[in-house]
């Protein structure tokens, strides 16, 4: 399951799987095969993206690539790669955005947050043409299952908490926005009644659920390949 570190976490754990590490690179790869020239590229967080960001850096375009990073950690390891970061308003629809995920469903439901910093995927996965998701075969599931995470308003946080019970906050942890980051750990059953719930709950600013409308395409790193499940999101 995910690692609920500090917001917007980039780099892979230092003790990683070798077979999950070689499946996280095979999904970077396929997805460095989908940038072209010119494009506008949601950058997305997460020990998975941290594989692709170099890849596209490689890119004998990748200085005329305009790109809008989803975490001050992808912001700042972009530029140090030379690439093109912009605020999102200044870009309009993106062509492209790729990230990570914590979870993917055979339905491809999606749960993001694990590195705190899901609101601001969401709203790049929103604004992107093609959202893609790269991940390994570790992160695939039959059902989606709790922690699902959430991003709170920190006035009267605790009401916030009862109404979502059960629920917990990730001590001293905070989203790129200043946010406090927590999970639902109750349990899931549908994902969109679920993703209602959670959306409909005062004091709550986003949750780690992206549905299948949001989603183009995942890449899955598996032994021998990359697997490719087609999203609802055309």
């Amino acid at each position: 399951m995910a690692d609920h570190g500090a917001a917007g976490r980039l780099s892979a754990p230092p003790d990683e799987d070798p077979i999950v590490l070689e499946q996280k690179r095979a999904a970077a790869r396929a997805a460095v095969e989908m940038i072209r020239a010119g494009m506008r590229v949601g950058l997305g967080t997460g020990s998975t993206f941290a594989h692709l960001l170099p890849l596209i850096a490689e890119l004998d375009f990748h200085r005329g690539l305009r790109c809008a990073a989803t975490s001050p950690a992808t912001e700042a390891a972009a530029i140090s790669l030379g690439l093109r970061v912009e605020p999102l308003d200044s870009l309009g629809e993106l062509d492209i955005a790729v990230d990570g995920a914590d979870q993917v469903d055979p339905r491809t439901w999606v749960v993001k947050g694990g590195g705190g910093a899901h609101t601001r995927e969401k709203i790049v996965a929103a604004a992107a043409t093609r959202f893609v998701v790269i991940v390994s075969a570790d992160k695939v599931v039959e059902h989606i299952e709790p922690p699902v995470p959430v991003e709170l308003v920190p006035f009267g946080v605790e009401h916030t908490l009862a109404t979502l019970s059960p629920a917990q906050l990730r001590e001293g942890c905070v989203s790129p926005d200043g946010g406090l980051l927590g999970d639902y750990l109750g349990p899931v059953g549908d994902p969109r009644t679920l993703a209602g719930r959670l959306s409909a709950t005062a004091g709550l600013v986003e949750h780690g659920l992206f549905p299948p409308e949001m989603v183009s395409e995942v890449l899955i790193g598996e032994q021998g390949g990359v697997r490719r499940q087609e999203g609802a999101k055309a």
